[in-house]
């Protein structure tokens, strides 16, 4: 829950009607001044226009920072959860082996000369790992969600979404033809209303019984750091006959006591989620994408989905570097270094966590939760996190307009040193902005003044 201060949010509203203002301003000097020079193409629109232009121009790039400077910066920005995306004991003598095997790529779809034994091997292998019967590979990982789901859903189906879903869920639902209705984030209660007023009514004009129904939800949401409340809404979906599709892209590999992901995280059984979506760019250092379902689901999107007939497949080294960061995972390389770094990665997360809350920021997301947004609100305190560490900084139109916000992902490569260290800085940082909206004593805090040591 946001708690956005009414100072806050007002001094926030006037920068950007300052921003605003002043930019609509400068866009009527130059039509102005241009005028004597323009020349009317006959028949051609403007390629770029609306407030989406407007905005890339006068609001967007004057918050950003731009720089030909390079600075080494402690890298908190990276989906790099387990620390797979560096060279790897056990990984990357495998990745070298399969490229010297199979040569970089495919140079194919799946269904022509793209699929190899990897290929196989790995479906297999993400099917036992995530508990479900069958899996399909993607190349990439947003056309895992945008592909997918107008495969499954057409004209004659619902979708009924949670609000802050990802935009390539929000892509695949606009695409699919079917009808999408938006769920509050979070909310199986709403969830449940939605359902209930969508089964009385049926399809628009018609009022025709739904083909199906599909609820779309993400394990850990990328923008918020919160996990998803899936025993709830499995639980709803159940009592409506719903189908659930989870999206768990930032969750797979980084949370639970093995790395399954939300479900083993929250108790949930695979079996009660229909279909199951991951991506291997996170917490796997490589590519591409999966679906897991039942096998007749799987053989179908085969048949069917444009991105399995018609896109090159993933590339075999790639495809590698999954399967063997899966086996340190497993335990299956003969070591426990996958359990260690699943320990590490929930310990550096809740350990930045706690400290950033004694500090004062306003942090979001759950416990275990490796995503970590830091409240900015107002976009003129974005460019001080663009030059001290590595984060990502997102404001609107990704976030609603009062709630931008410095995004942290925590990995298990973070040595202790390295987050004490981060932590060190984004104090400094939030004291130079006013970013502290929530301040406590500094002598609970490890980092301010080093006031505290490590035991």
């Amino acid at each position: 829950m946001v708690r956005l201060p009414y100072l806050t949010a007002l001094t926030t509203l006037f920068s950007y009607g300052l921003l605003f203002a002043f930019g609509q301003l400068r866009d009527l000097f130059r039509k102005i001044l241009d005028l004597p020079k323009s020349k009317k193409v006959q028949g051609y629109a403007p390629i770029c226009l609306g407030l989406e232009d407007f905005y890339t121009r006068r609001l967007y790039l004057r918050i950003q920072t731009h720089s030909s400077n390079t600075t080494k910066c402690l890298n908190l920005g990276s989906y790099n959860y387990l620390g797979f995306a560096a060279a790897d004991e056990y990984c990357t003598p495998r990745v070298i082996e399969s490229l010297k095997q199979y040569s970089p790529g495919t140079c194919s779809v799946r269904v022509d000369g793209g699929t190899t034994k990897l290929h196989t091997e790995l479906e297999e292998l993400v099917a036992r790992f995530v508990g479900k019967p069958a899996a399909i590979l993607f190349g990439m990982g947003y056309v895992t969600n945008s592909a997918i789901i107008p495969a499954l859903m057409g004209k004659g189906g619902l979708i009924i979404s949670d609000s802050l879903n990802h935009n390539s869920i929000v892509n695949g639902a606009r695409g699919s033809g079917a009808t999408v209705r938006v769920f509050q984030h979070n909310a199986p209660s709403h969830l449940e209303e939605v359902l209930r007023e969508q089964i009385a009514e049926g399809q628009p004009r018609t009022h025709r019984p739904w083909k199906k129904i599909v609820v779309i939800v993400e394990g850990i949401y990328s923008m918020e750091g919160e996990l998803c409340k899936l025993p709830e809404i499995i639980a709803v979906c159940k009592k409506y006959k719903a189908y659930t599709y989870l999206d768990e892209a930032h969750s797979i590999g980084a949370i639970g006591k093995t790395g399954r992901g939300v479900c083993e995280l929250l108790g949930v059984d695979p079996a009660d989620v229909d279909i199951m979506m991951g991506t291997f760019t996170k917490s796997f250092g490589s590519c591409g994408g999966y679906i897991a379902a039942s096998k007749e689901i799987v053989q179908y999107l085969k048949h069917t989905c444009p991105a399995h007939l018609y896109a090159t497949s993933m590339s075999p080294p790639a495809v590698q570097q999954v399967i063997s960061a899966i086996k340190v995972i497993l335990g299956e390389d003969g070591s426990n270094r996958g359990a260690q770094k699943l320990a590490q990665i929930r310990d550096n997360s809740n350990f930045f966590r706690s400290e950033l809350q004694k500090m004062g920021f306003e942090v979001l997301g759950d416990d275990d939760s490796p995503v970590m947004p830091i409240m900015l609100y107002n976009p003129a305190k974005i460019p001080p996190f663009l030059g001290n560490v590595a984060v990502v900084t997102v404001a609107f139109p990704a976030t609603p307009l009062l709630l931008a916000r410095a995004r942290i992902c925590i990995s298990a490569s973070h040595s202790r040193e390295d987050l004490i260290k981060g932590l060190e800085v984004i104090s400094k940082v939030g004291d130079l902005v006013g970013i502290k909206y929530f301040p406590v004593e500094p002598e609970k805090t490890y980092a301010d003044g080093n006031l505290k040591k490590l035991e």
